[in-house]
């Protein structure tokens, strides 16, 4: 195994904590370009973020000795998985955070959706399903809630990084 998911997922988490803490520095800024920094950081965070889960479930792939490269969803390495009649806790534990609406990866992942979407916020906010996916939907924001979307994205990077380290840690018991 040549472990190219691990620095992959590795790097994409280094990126999500750099651009978290530019977003905390835009929040503290005063300059003209303030919100358009926020918004732009808002998004890099959620992409980054996005990513090191793409690489995370190439990695679980590759430590069962699948093709990682045919592995961009849950789903497919799910069923891969079953394919070889394999079951693992890995798997388990992330299906039931995509399960749980009210998962941090659950939001994580329809945030980062609502990120390609363009609506009008008034009639699409009562129908969002985080904080800071309300937000990435409006188009006219008047960011109110920037706080609340940055503690909103550092407690999502938190869980993400423990989930990581719990998640290699079990995998290297085999």
């Amino acid at each position: 195994m040549s472990g190219v998911y691990l620095t992959r997922t590795n790097q994409k988490l280094n990126f999500t904590r750099i651009h978290l803490d530019a977003l905390k520095q835009a929040h503290e800024s005063s300059g003209w370009s303030k919100h358009a920094l926020i918004e732009s950081y808002n998004e890099s965070v959620l992409f980054h973020m996005t990513s090191a889960y793409s690489s995370l479930l190439r990695e679980i792939a590759e430590q069962y000795s699948f093709d990682a490269e045919k592995i961009s969803k849950l789903k497919q390495l799910v069923a891969q998985m079953e394919e070889q009649g394999l079951e693992a806790p890995e798997i388990n534990e992330l299906q039931l955070l995509h399960q749980n609406p009210e998962s941090w990866l659950h939001h994580l992942l329809a945030t980062y959706r609502a990120c390609w979407r363009a609506e009008d916020h008034e009639q699409s906010a009562g129908q969002a399903e985080s904080v800071s996916e309300i937000h990435v939907m409006q188009i006219n924001p008047n960011h109110a809630e920037d706080a609340d979307i940055l503690a909103e994205y550092q407690n999502w990077f938190a869980e993400f990084k423990a989930l990581v380290e719990r998640l290699r840690a079990g995998m290297q018991e085999w």
